[in-house]
């Protein structure tokens, strides 16, 4: 009788992709094999699709291959619009929830290094999906995950609770922690932090490891920073092990700027100037380590790049401690004009740390790190004892 081999599913094809790619490690293979994210999604969500270009709806009940086929991809899914106040099948305007890129989410798990026994506390339940495969990993007793919106959670819960990993899911502001199980071997966030809080490393224990998305409001952008506690249990320092992108931490979101705060009249009332930074040079794709750079030496500052229109292509820089504002206007075969006004030189700011950037030989997100302490957060290049330089106000 000849041998009859089935084709493997695209969970198992994904799970061979990720391997290969060295995004899941031996270690999670099991939990991967044995936990599918499909277990965790609602009927009704938004994977993001390519070729759309864009979040789009898919029911369950309506298109149930074309489901399965989302949901065992490696496509970010959104689950919740505007913190739930959206309705219908169009997308919302902000997504406020979502069940990560399988590929981000096992990177993240082989970051955390976790061990037999580990205890872990997750920020950002969203579906439960991680806090499965940690409970699975670990024991469902050795897992907390916090959620800040009430009905995300008790989704959650139940998911959970129907998979029999009944992990312990608590309502609550992911950035206080979770003071009663403490002490963690293990924090993981799963949003976009702008200030990872020292609660989070008082309620590690010495050598214990924290791995969040963390960025600054220059950008969406985000790095994953890999923190190890000190003995003293004092501080945390590590450095960032690549890039990604998540929704932001509730309390850290920023509303979208009001350009008109900012610019009263014209733009030509701002003082002008030029710049020799070209457009190829300054404007690219996402998760480049020139942006992120930006961002740590330029805080306190948001920067817009606009739709190119007839050869020109506004950039913009908005204060967020007063009403400074800069414009960049790169425009085809034509030197770039700057327009500044306000305490604040924007402008300046970013050509001086985009200078200092290139004289550091144009380092990539795996030589910069960042230190947590008692007396906040210090990113650093190449080692905690060199700062990077943070401009003035």
């Amino acid at each position: 009788m000849a041998d009859v081999h089935e084709e493997p599913s695209e969970w198992e094809e994904l799970g061979r992709l990720l391997k290969e790619g060295g995004m899941l490690s031996s270690d999670w293979a099991p939990a991967f094999a044995a936990v599918p994210r499909s277990a965790f999604l609602p009927d009704l969500m938004w994977p993001f699709d390519m070729d759309a270009g864009g979040s789009v709806a898919v029911d369950k009940r309506r298109d149930p291959d074309v489901w399965q086929g989302y949901a065992e991809s490696d496509a970010p899914i959104v689950t919740q619009w505007d913190d739930g106040e959206h309705s219908g099948t169009e997308p919302g305007g902000v997504s406020t929830s979502s069940a990560s890129m399988p590929s981000v989410v096992f990177s993240m798990l082989r970051d955390l290094d976790v061990r037999a026994g580990s205890r872990v506390l997750e920020i950002g339940t969203g579906t439960g999906w991680n806090a499965a495969l940690l409970g699975h990993r670990l024991g469902p007793e050795n897992v907390t995950t916090v959620e800040v919106d009430k009905a995300v959670a008790a989704s959650a819960r139940a998911a959970l609770e129907r998979f029999g990993l009944p992990v312990r899911v608590v309502h609550g502001d992911g950035f206080d922690g979770y003071r009663e199980e403490a002490p963690y071997d293990r924090i993981i966030a799963t949003c976009g932090l702008r200030s990872i809080p020292f609660r989070w490393v008082a309620q590690s224990r010495p050598g214990g490891i924290i791995v969040a998305p963390w960025g600054t409001h220059y950008s969406n952008a985000d790095a994953v920073a890999r923190l190890t506690v000190a003995d003293d249990g004092k501080s945390a320092s590590g450095a960032f092990t690549g890039p990604v992108e998540f929704m932001k931490l509730r309390a850290q979101r920023l509303p979208a700027v009001d350009h008109a705060a900012y610019v009263k009249g014209s733009v030509a009332d701002g003082d002008e100037s030029s710049t020799t930074i070209t457009e190829r040079q300054f404007v690219g794709g996402r998760f480049r380590p020139q942006e992120f750079t930006l961002g740590l030496c330029v805080r306190d500052c948001v920067h817009v790049v606009s739709t190119k229109d007839d050869g020109a292509r506004p950039v913009w820089f908005y204060g967020l401690t007063d009403r400074s504002w800069a414009c960049v206007q790169f425009r085809d075969g034509d030197h770039t004009r700057v327009w500044q006004s306000g305490p604040r030189r924007l402008w300046g700011e970013v050509e001086s740390a985009y200078q200092w950037w290139d004289e550091q030989g144009r380092p990539g997100f795996d030589r910069f790190g960042l230190v947590v302490d008692g007396d906040g957060e210090r990113a650093w290049l190449d080692s905690p004892d060199s700062p990077v330089p943070v401009r003035t106000h």
